[in-house]
């Protein structure tokens, strides 16, 4: 790729950021290290009415909890700041009056009221209001096309509520380039004239997109689908001043686990599942939105199943770190159609990553989350991890299956009582009690000799002996190697809770 390659994230402070935003700062991100690019965080706050105070610092924490930092933006490398769209005001009007003077804008001074009274008069006739060449100068819209420049200024020094609306041109056909979805063709006469400009003094979406990406030289813009409809107009707009257009890339949306519609907020909750990189405390009504990092997951698996979310490197590898991604990571392999978010796959992911982790890392999170671990050796902890942790997918699942490592069992499961207990366990377990006790050299593989070299000589049957030994162990017949576990207790340990289960035995 000939030309330096900048690309954005630009999410708005108005909330949590939703893990389609994550995809969209990841795809952003992979492509600008894959070419040796800059990637830039932008915060579009020009709506301060949806601001929501710690948005901001939200979405940074999300970004470097993923690994996905920024090199350019608030308080990061400030080549072409501000990055905070109400620190460039000023900016904004500057363009916003050069459309006006060179004819491709104009004042609208119509109020919230006349627009509704004239959508209802389409309606009652079966038409649709577009404001657009089709009534923009016929005289009943207020604006400066019909004004005089004398009654357009006189309005304005009044303090009248005014927009500037952009003029969309008649009877043309736009045409467009997109990376993931090919040429696209607009017909201008669908267009209406949309807002880019209010007289509080803060521009749209529209004005501000251009005039920002423009600016900061932004070479690629990849953002969701739910902007394509606005493409046109923003090609319209680059066009209009005489500026170049970066290249673009629309994002299929992440619908729900059904197939059906865009993953949403209300529908994962049902489900149980989180939609945000972080748990996002709402700061008015304290409502609390569930959080992958909260909720367990690490943020290689969550960068990993966020890369398949839409793209296919055309291989079987489903694994991929972040190295990987960038090197194989590509907008041509990106999916047109809805990507199916599917739990059980982050689930998997999530699995994969913790067999990855160092059981010390985990050992230390398992005990900040458990208060009976307060005081046990870090040590023992990591080597319990390094036993169960195949079998988990979440570091919140240790416990359950580990419990017995640390806290001797004081009832034993109904159902497994019933299959593990006969006429002569207490016979098996007593003489189970003298093998242990025997047993100098408190190792794995001594236990494990003796205890079968027993069973076999006596031609026994092996659940007869092991799975009452689990039971008085654990407390239920699952958990790791039985011999492992009496290991790991300790020989003391192991003796008391076989005499404690044999105590409970019916004579």
């Amino acid at each position: 790729m000939s030309k330096h390659v900048r690309v954005r994230f630009a999410p708005s402070p108005t909330g949590p950021l939703h893990i389609g935003g994550v995809r969209t700062a990841l795809f952003n991100y992979l492509f600008a290290k894959k070419h040796g690019g800059d990637f830039v965080l932008r915060i579009e706050d020009t709506d301060q009415n949806r601001y929501i105070e710690g948005a901001e610092d939200y979405i940074i924490e999300s970004l470097n909890w993923c690994g996905i930092p920024f090199d350019e933006g608030p308080a990061k490398n400030d080549k072409f700041g501000p990055y905070r769209q109400s620190e460039r005001q000023e900016l904004y009007k500057t363009y916003a009056d050069k459309l006006i003077e060179d004819g491709k804008a104009y004042f609208a001074f119509d109020t919230p009221d006349q627009l509704d009274a004239h959508r209802k008069q389409h309606e009652a006739e079966g038409k649709t209001f577009i404001y657009n060449w089709h009534n923009r100068e016929k005289g009943r819209l207020i604006n400066s096309l019909v004004l005089s420049k004398e009654e357009t200024d006189a309005k304005i020094a009044a303090g009248d509520h005014f927009v500037v609306r952009f003029k969309s041109p008649k009877d043309q056909t736009v045409s467009l380039t997109d990376i993931v979805r090919g040429e696209i063709k607009i017909d201008t006469n669908t267009l209406d004239d949309k807002i880019l400009f209010k007289s509080d003094g803060m521009p749209t979406y529209h004005l501000a997109n251009i005039v920002d990406d423009h600016l900061m030289e932004i070479s690629h813009v990849i953002r969701g689908e739910e902007w394509l409809p606005s493409l046109a107009l923003h090609k319209l707009l680059y066009d209009a001043l005489d500026w170049k257009a970066p290249e673009f890339a629309h994002l299929p949306l992440i619908l729900n686990p059904t197939g059906k519609g865009k993953l949403s907020k209300r529908h994962a909750s049902k489900l149980g599942i989180p939609v945000f990189p972080l748990e996002w405390v709402n700061p008015e009504t304290k409502e609390v939105s569930l959080g992958f990092r909260e909720e367990g997951y690490f943020p290689e698996a969550v960068i990993n199943f966020l890369a398949f979310l839409g793209w296919n490197p055309g291989t079987e590898q489903e694994l991929y770190n972040i190295e990987q991604l960038i090197k194989d990571f590509d907008l041509d392999k990106v999916q047109k159609g809805g990507a199916r978010f599917d739990p059980d796959k982050t689930k998997w992911f999530n699995h994969h990553y913790m067999q990855q982790q160092l059981d010390i890392e985990l050992a230390h999170t398992f005990k900040s989350l458990r208060p009976e671990l307060k005081d046990i050796d870090i040590n023992y902890v990591a080597l319990i991890i390094g036993l169960i942790k195949e079998r988990a997918t979440f570091v919140s699942e240790f416990w359950d299956l580990s419990h017995y490592f640390f806290i001797a069992p004081d009832n034993y499961e109904e159902k497994a009582s019933k299959k593990a207990i006969k006429p002569d366990t207490i016979e098996y377990m007593q003489k189970a009690i003298e093998l242990i006790a025997a047993t100098r050299e408190f190792t794995v593989e001594n236990l494990q000799a003796k205890i079968k070299d027993w069973i076999t000589e006596h031609n026994i049957g092996f659940g007869k002996v092991m799975m009452p030994l689990r039971l008085a162990l654990v407390g239920a017949l699952r958990g790791p190697d039985v011999f492992e576990i009496m290991f790991m207790i300790g020989k003391n340990e192991t003796l008391k809770r076989i005499e404690s289960f044999i105590g409970k035995l019916p004579s």
